[in-house]
């Protein structure tokens, strides 16, 4: 635990500084919601093809799932949130214009989780 997974558009590849994020949110999450930076895991997912509403192109979707043990309140789950969002305003450069589409939520673990 946590256990993050990060899905995102394949053409923000190289805008996506997914090194630099997941360091930075590895700290946010120890900071705000109590993890052991040992038991932080971010795995990252590019989507080759996105689609928003009826148009083509332009547009990228990147959403990050945290999952936490349960017991975390859900003031805790909002922040951390809300600071995903910030690194990922921090870590993503776009300067082809796209219109990047970001969300971030925190799921619970459940009660069979268990880890090696």
């Amino acid at each position: 635990m946590p256990q993050i997974t990060v899905d995102y558009s394949q053409t923000i590849t190289p805008a996506f500084d997914r090194a630099g994020f997941a360091r930075a949110l590895h700290e946010a999450t120890v900071e705000i919601a109590a993890a052991k930076p040992e038991a932080c895991k971010t795995q990252f997912r590019a989507s080759e093809l996105t689609a928003f509403g009826y148009e083509e192109g332009g547009h990228a979707v990147v959403h990050v799932t945290l999952g936490l043990l349960a017991g975390r309140t859900d003031e805790t789950k909002a922040k951390l949130t809300e600071a995903v969002l910030e690194l990922l305003r921090k870590h993503i450069q776009d300067d082809q214009g796209i219109v990047l589409h970001a969300s971030a939520e925190v799921r619970e673990l459940d009660a069979s989780y268990r880890k090696f």
